[in-house]
């Protein structure tokens, strides 16, 4: 369990941002599905492509 936990800590660790928003197109999309009744399978795609764009982003800023 230790060491589930150590690497799942690396994954936030490793990018808190993109993993902030994982996590928040997760609930966004349980929310929709479970309170609006939406088919919102979607949704996770598109944030976890925006997490990394946004990432590739930021770690390849000023590297001209």
């Amino acid at each position: 369990m230790t060491r589930w936990l150590r690497s799942f800590g690396f994954v936030i660790g490793d990018d808190w941002r993109g993993a902030a928003v994982v996590a928040g197109g997760l609930a966004a999309t349980a929310l929709l599905v479970h309170a609006a009744a939406v088919n919102a399978w979607w949704l996770l795609p598109v944030c976890v492509v925006a997490a990394l764009g946004w990432s590739l982003r930021r770690a390849t800023a000023g590297k001209r």
